[in-house]
């Protein structure tokens, strides 16, 4: 079960990406620049978080496997939008409904973690590591995916393509996916209005989800700072560029170890050793500003560390009670795409302040404050207010 549900995560999380590829021969079939097609790529990012934020509170509260067949449904329909699109603005309107019905990977973590209850912590880390692996795989692979899929077939195929592979995982899923009770009774509005409270109220979900966003600032301003490397210092094109993440691929065979890692040293263990990975690997950045062997190294050590902090993260918050694993999804995945967000951000702002080496400093130093937070011992909770 824990393969389908990866395989789950791969198909649903890659739907959110697979545009970027496809940019250039969408804008040529519209007759705009291609900078006019940014706009999708940005508001299938807004959507998906929206719907991190919106829906996946929803799963503590509601069968979960009615909303992944519902989501995965709906989905589809935005791809077959996407895909049959007359005009730009439509492509945006729905591309931003792909990203808004995509939190699939947000709910089925927690699903796989309450199916696989009885093999204890253990059986944990090594269930949220499986199923992240896919998530990870299927970011990965969607862009060269589409768009290799693309020069072949056009674009409009690619959505096309990801529509019928997304309606066939629900059918598969229909099939195999037992029901399980919602953990809480709450309403919905309920459940959505006590995450500023269950952030507020537990230290070790602040100090996870905060370490979780400042890691997030260091590998934003690594990934998108890394166009502007590849592009001045060693003369790559987009097609170079885009296979330059698959190097990041090993990160995926890692993430299962992570989750175990988790269970036997703990939280603080897990984290101080994943984090420092990053730390580890912008320090090996440093020289790759000029010497690619260095850059390939960096990527790989800092990717590990990224993406196995996050499952290590996961892993820990699912250790809380199971009537909160979909609000701490929540909150973890809101911060850490914040974090990645303000990461893109701080990083240009480095790159165009002192290129390289300040971009260098910048991502370690985050990565350092997010090590700081997460192994910084747990305080009593604040005072808590009256409720109004």
């Amino acid at each position: 079960m824990a393969l389908l549900l990866a395989v789950t995560s791969a198909v649903t999380a890659a739907n959110v990406y697979l545009n970027q590829p496809l940019l250039g021969a969408a804008a040529a079939s519209f007759g705009v620049a291609p900078d006019v097609l940014g706009a999708v790529p940005t508001a299938t990012q807004l959507g998906y978080a929206a719907g991190i934020l919106l829906l996946v509170p929803a799963g503590d509260s509601h069968d979960r496997r009615r909303l992944i067949l519902g989501l995965g449904t709906a989905s589809a329909l935005a791809l077959a939008a996407c895909a049959l699109a007359p005009t730009v603005v439509w492509l945006v309107v729905a591309g931003f409904a792909v990203g808004l019905l995509s939190p699939v990977p947000q709910l089925v973590t927690p699903l796989a973690v309450a199916l696989a209850a009885g093999g204890g912590a253990a059986g944990r880390g090594r269930v949220v590591g499986t199923v992240q692996a896919g998530l990870l795989v299927g970011v990965l692979a969607s862009r060269a995916y589409s768009g290799a899929l693309a020069e072949q077939v056009g674009w409009r195929a690619v959505f096309g393509c990801s529509c019928v592979l997304t309606l066939l995982t629900v059918l598969v899923l229909r099939r195999a996916l037992p029901r399980v009770p919602a953990a809480a009774s709450a309403p919905y509005r309920t459940t959505l209005a006590s995450l500023p409270r269950l952030f507020a109220g537990h230290p070790p979900v602040r100090r996870i989800t905060v370490s979780g966003a400042l890691v997030g600032i260091a590998f934003g301003a690594f990934w998108t700072t890394l166009t502007f490397l590849l592009e001045g210092q060693y003369g790559y094109g987009s097609t170079e560029i885009g296979l330059f993440g698959l190097v990041a691929a090993a990160s995926a065979l890692a993430s299962p170890y992570a989750g175990r890692l988790a269970d036997r040293f703990g939280r603080r263990g897990a984290l101080a050793a994943l984090i420092g990975l990053v730390i580890v690997g912008w320090l090996l950045l440093l020289p790759g500003g000029g010497a690619l062997g260095w850059l390939l190294a960096g990527v790989i050590v800092l990717d590990v560390g990224v993406w196995g902090s996050q499952a290590a993260s996961q892993t820990s918050l699912f250790g809380l009670d199971p009537a909160l694993h979909s609000r701490l999804n929540t909150l973890y995945f809101t911060l850490r795409f914040l974090g990645i967000a303000v990461g893109s951000l701080v990083g240009t702002v480095a790159w165009s302040g002192g290129g390289w080496p300040a971009v260098v400093v910048t991502g370690a130093t985050t990565a350092l404050a997010g090590l700081l937070v997460a192994v910084a011992p747990d305080r009593l909770p604040l005072r808590r207010r009256r409720k109004p």
